[in-house]
């Protein structure tokens, strides 16, 4: 029988499959179909085939073990950007969910940039089984139009609505923006300041449009004064805090678009010696998992963003396990309805214990 050490000196330095075969005594099909889960073997025949290769140290090379089971076990994700606490929890949604699948991720930011969607495109093809796509842009969903669904399973996540082929995933941002200005209207706030995203931004414009729809609805204060650019970042909320300031006079309550720009705002409010929320009352979107420890905790609009990527995981694989059987079917398109995280920054008497509200 061979010893181990002649086992090891084939491929490299690295055991090879034909090693594990001869020394379990089976067929490499046996040892392929073991590694693969993919036909039935005897247990007991399983059992010593997993022995050798776990003596051996035996790693299937995955270039050639993907040209075999036409898979790579690994999932492209291709976000617009990778910084900050919203991302972080979404990759991690994400990754959490790969694990236990047993699949890897790579990941990777395409800064709104269209030639970079492309460039990306064009990097994964055949290294991965399947992609997760965020992008707010319309503009960015174009590189995908020349993307058959078949060659490429792809769930869209938080996109704007573009008619293409593939599942979406998406977040009721505009019922949520609107919840927001009925829950800070029902505490009695009549101004009611807005911070925006970023212009061309799918979920800033949905955020955008259900603030004005609530606010016409309820026949609130309204004006351009009230409607502060930004771009979903910390030193956008707070050069608008400093704006806010200025006004005479100054709202009752800030709705910011995303809680990075609320953060923001507080720290703003904070430095000009404003109390929150007994002068003002502060609010925002996502509910990052920082959100709940500042001080005064952020009442936001809860997006559960760990789940959400779990989510877009969960569907990615059964469009990648379709493709694998020959099947198709319809793309199917969700809608996450957000919750109203309430909290002390926001003025409501019950915020003494933070409550999630149905939107």
């Amino acid at each position: 029988m061979p010893t181990q050490t002649s086992a090891r000196s084939q491929g490299s330095g690295s055991a090879s499959i034909k090693a594990v075969a001869r020394l379990a005594g089976v067929s490499v099909a046996t040892v392929s179909r073991v590694l693969n889960d993919s036909g039935p073997v005897k247990e007991e025949t399983r059992r010593r085939i997993l022995e050798v290769v776990e003596s051996l140290g035996y790693v299937p090379h995955g270039a050639a073990r993907s040209l075999t089971t036409k898979q790579t076990d690994t999932l492209g994700v291709l976000l617009p950007d990778i910084y900050g606490e919203f991302f972080s929890e979404l990759i991690r949604g994400i990754d959490s969910a790969a694990r236990r699948q047993r699949y890897h991720v790579l990941v990777s930011g395409s800064h709104e940039e269209r030639e970079e969607v492309q460039a990306v495109l064009r990097a994964l093809r055949g290294r991965v089984d399947g992609l997760i796509l965020m992008t707010p842009s319309a503009d960015m969903l174009e590189a995908l139009r020349s993307v058959p669904p078949d060659s490429l399973p792809t769930v869209l996540l938080n996109c704007p609505p573009g008619g293409l082929p593939f599942d979406s995933i998406n977040v009721d941002n505009h019922g949520g923006a609107a919840a927001m200005v009925r829950h800070l209207a029902g505490l009695g706030h009549r101004r009611i300041a807005f911070l925006q995203g970023p212009p061309g931004n799918h979920d800033a414009c949905e955020r955008l449009r259900g603030y004005r729809d609530a606010i016409r609805e309820l026949g609130l204060a309204m004006g351009p004064d009230l409607e502060v650019p930004g771009d979903f970042s910390e030193e956008a909320g707070c050069r608008a805090g400093e704006r806010l300031l200025e006004q005479e006079p100054m709202p009752e309550a800030v709705f910011a678009a995303n809680d990075a720009m609320a953060i923001g705002c507080l720290h703003a409010l904070r430095q000009a010696g404003i109390r929150v929320p007994d002068e003002i009352a502060v609010a925002g979107f996502d509910d990052i998992p920082i959100a709940r420890f500042m001080s005064p905790p952020l009442t936001s609009v809860g997006v559960p963003i760990a789940e959400l990527g779990a989510l877009a995981l969960s569907r990615l694989l059964e469009s990648v396990r379709q493709r694998g059987d020959g099947t198709s079917r319809s793309p199917r398109h969700e809608e996450l309805p957000p919750v109203l995280m309430v909290r002390g920054s926001c003025g409501a008497q019950s915020a003494q214990f933070p409550s999630r509200r149905k939107v």
